[in-house]
């Protein structure tokens, strides 16, 4: 039976575990794309209108598990620097959860042993699904997909022209028309009302 002890873990793991797991997930981006030159990084946490900007950071105020890794180039461009980037997300989520298991297994962390169970369960949901190579729903490849079609091919195969991780200068460029059309929707409902 679904009781308050239940309710009390989902809302913790839905507003505290999963969206720490995504940023870490995003951050693994972030990190090896720094050791191969990325320019004009950014990590975006959340959607919608911004709340505030400091440095590579971006934080929105929507619910911050929509989140994503951005940038506009590579200092060094082949193959084995995308394999790397790609790769990020699911070695960082992987040494997170093996390190916190491990700790958990040497008897430490047992205060809050629930919470660290929970914690690793998300960030193994998230390298599974991220390593195992598929098409995700909206028709692009996932991380998994990409390595493998990179190894295999040398090259990306799916033919969708789209980039796997959009330009910084892109999304700033796309928040703005958001923004600029929400403030016309607000001027518009000022004159109605």
């Amino acid at each position: 039976m679904f009781g308050l002890r239940d309710l009390v873990s989902l809302i913790t793991s839905a507003f505290i575990i999963l969206p720490v797991v995504i940023f870490l997930r995003e951050s693994g981006y972030f990190i090896i794309s720094g050791i191969f030159g990325v320019k004009n990084p950014r990590l975006t946490i959340g959607s919608g209108p911004r709340i505030f900007k400091f440095g590579v950071f971006d934080v929105r105020k929507y619910y911050h598990v929509y989140s994503w890794f951005s940038y506009d180039s590579l200092k060094r461009k082949n193959n084995f620097s995308y394999i790397c980037i790609y790769a990020g997300p699911i070695l960082t989520n992987l040494i997170i959860a093996v390190t916190i298991n491990a700790l958990l297994a040497n008897g430490m962390l047992q205060d809050y042993k629930t919470f660290w169970e929970r914690f690793i369960f998300y960030a193994f949901y998230y390298v599974l699904f991220d390593a195992v190579p598929m098409i995700t729903i909206n028709g692009k490849p996932n991380n998994g997909m990409i390595i493998y079609e990179m190894l295999r091919y040398g090259k990306r195969t799916d033919y969708n022209n789209d980039p796997f991780i959009p330009a910084t200068s892109d999304v700033e460029e796309q928040y703005q028309e958001s923004m600029n059309k929400i403030k016309e929707i607000d001027e518009e409902k000022e004159e109605k009302g």
